[in-house]
Order: C-alpha cells, then structure tokens, then sequence
C-alpha cells in the first residue's frame, strides 16, 4: 500500500461536532465545536479545545463551567450558525432554547438530545487553542432517543464532522471490544 505525506496537521477524520454552552456576562452563549473528546473515565472528564480569541472562552474562564451539547442533524443549520457567528457580535442565547441543571451557569441546549454538564477541572494552554478539561457532573438524555435506558446512536442522529462537512452517523459494523476476538494470528 503506497503512503503520501501531507505535513503536520492536527488531523482526525472524524470529530464529533458539539455546541459549548457557557454563560458570558450573565447570558447563555453557544459555539460549535468539533475538536472535543473524552479525557477520563473516573473520575468522569472530557474535553474540549477553543481558540483562546473565542467569546465562549471568555465565560469557561468567568464561571469555571461549561456544557457539550450533543444536536442531532435536524438542527445542522442553527448549530452550524453558531460556529459562524461570534457571540461578540450577536446575542446567540435565543439560538436554542437554555435549561439549566447542577452548576446553574453551564447553558444546555433544550433540543439538543444529549447535554453535558461539565465543571472546569483544568485548562491546557496548547498554543493557539486552551484545551479545557471538565469533570462530568452530571449528563441529560432526550428519553425519546435511549433503547433499555441507554444512549442509541440511531435515534440521537449526531453530527460528525470530517473534511469540511457535516456527516451522518453510518450503522454499526461490529461491536466494540468483541470483534477482535475473531482475529486469527497470520
């Protein structure tokens, strides 16, 4: 199999595409994301990386919290709209509608199915983007989209980001952590 190079990149081919809530000034502001992932099991930490110019950055900093909202493709154009349009310049806070549940000051987006509320364990000056780290405090599900009360990927319908455009989830090709007990040693 011929191999390229291409040069250094930070280069995922597929990132989950999330909107951040975080209150800024006293105002729920959400930014789309697509550089994010789980960090820790226990205790329970994920994270995400924001250029430090961001407004969203602004209220991480300000009130040590903040949520990953998980949309689903229905809602592709409003979550893209908040990746295009900095919170600087408009008020994003009517984008979608805000709940809020442990923390009081990390937005979760109403019609997203999936929300995390994340307190601010750490942050990781990576160059032009801080890495935030948050604990999980605790996690929202639309029930609409579990099977047996557990997540379902199909019903969640989530955004994947990969090579400038936004994706649907494909269906499951095997199960995790089974499959590879199939292998035969060559």
């Amino acid at each position: 199999m011929e191999k390229i190079t291409i040069g250094p990149m930070p280069y995922m081919s597929v990132m989950p595409t999330l909107l951040v809530g975080a209150n800024v000034k006293g105002k729920a502001n959400y930014m789309t994301a697509a550089w994010a992932t789980v960090a820790c099991m226990a205790p329970p930490m994920v994270c995400v990386a924001i250029n430090k110019a961001r407004y969203t950055a602004k209220g991480i900093e300000e009130n040590k919290t903040f949520s990953l909202n998980v949309p689903s493709a229905k809602h592709v154009v409003e979550t893209d709209h908040c990746g295009l349009v900095s919170g600087a310049q408009e008020d994003k806070s009517k984008v979608f509608k805000s709940f809020y549940g442990k923390l009081k000051t990390a937005p979760l987006a109403e019609e997203c199915p999936v929300n995390i509320e994340c307190k601010l364990f750490k942050s990781v000056d990576c160059g032009s983007h801080m890495l935030h780290i948050g604990e999980v405090m605790e996690i929202h599900f639309e029930k609409a989209c579990t099977q047996d009360g557990k997540p379902d990927t199909e019903k969640i319908d989530p955004i994947v980001y990969a090579q400038s455009a936004y994706w649907h989830v494909g269906k499951p090709i095997d199960k995790a952590f089974s499959a590879g007990k199939k292998y035969q040693k060559k």
